[in-house]
């Protein structure tokens, strides 16, 4: 069982400074170290660097707060989900933000509205990361 929980995994990975970074700004850093379990899409930081320019620094100022809390909880469903129990299925995921996702694993990769999963079932001790290359974006 992983020893480390989803914020220091990710943290320890290298490659999610800007997520840390907005989890941080957003308030919640104690959230994502609770009980959970959780299962986070999580962007790398290529993924924030495809966002138009400007767009993360728009989203860090403390006025855009909520939209940026409402951003970060469209990553985050609740529960623990490996990708082992989305194989050959196109389902969605009610997300801690209120909206759904759609996932699809039916091509032999998985996507979650067409962001696709880089790295999958990265273990913590309250859930799962999915490592994705894409930000997503509540419509």
């Amino acid at each position: 069982m992983a020893k480390a929980d989803i914020v220091d995994t990710a943290v320890a990975a290298g490659q999610f400074n800007t997520l840390a970074a907005a989890l941080t700004a957003a308030g919640l850093v104690n959230t994502l170290k609770g009980a959970g379990p959780f299962t986070v899409f999580a962007p790398t930081d290529a993924a924030f660097g495809k966002l138009p320019a400007g767009t993360v620094e728009t989203l860090l100022k403390p006025e855009n707060r909520a939209q940026l809390v409402a951003v970060l909880t469209y990553h985050v469903v609740p529960g623990k989900v490996m990708s082992s129990a989305l194989v050959g299925k196109a389902t969605e995921a009610k997300t801690v933000e209120g909206r759904t996702v759609n996932i699809d694993a039916r091509m032999g990769g998985v996507t979650v509205n067409g962001a696709k999963v880089v790295a999958a079932d990265v273990a913590a001790s309250n859930g799962v990361i999915h490592v994705i290359d894409t930000v997503l974006i509540p419509k």
